[in-house]
């Protein structure tokens, strides 16, 4: 009967190894499956953020350009003060002085 006892015993024991194998089995697999989903998501964003790189280099030399142009048409404006001095000067010497208004008939 003792005999009988360890060998059930024996096998229990063993029984009981492989059903923690399996759970530890069963959580690898999830874990892994976690991991591969994680991966998948990080090419997605690595992905994307190339793009994005990709759009702000273009945005960059857009902006590069348009600066260059605003400033070579900046250095083509003449200045303006000169003539505005001299056409208020031909208002004041020749403009007519308010006067009274004339009256109809």
């Amino acid at each position: 009967m003792k005999l009988l006892k360890y060998i059930l015993g024996a096998l229990t024991f063993i029984g009981g190894m492989f059903a923690l194998n399996a759970a530890s089995k069963k959580k690898n697999k999830e874990f892994d499956n976690q991991i591969k989903e994680n991966e998948n998501q990080i090419k997605k964003v690595k992905e994307v953020a190339k793009k994005v790189e990709a759009a702000k280099e273009e945005t960059k030399k857009e902006l590069a350009k348009a600066k260059k142009k605003t400033s070579t048409t900046k250095k083509q404006v003449k200045s303006t003060a000169s003539a505005k001095k001299t056409a208020e000067s031909f208002e004041k010497k020749y403009r007519k002085k308010p006067g009274r208004p004339k009256k109809k008939a």
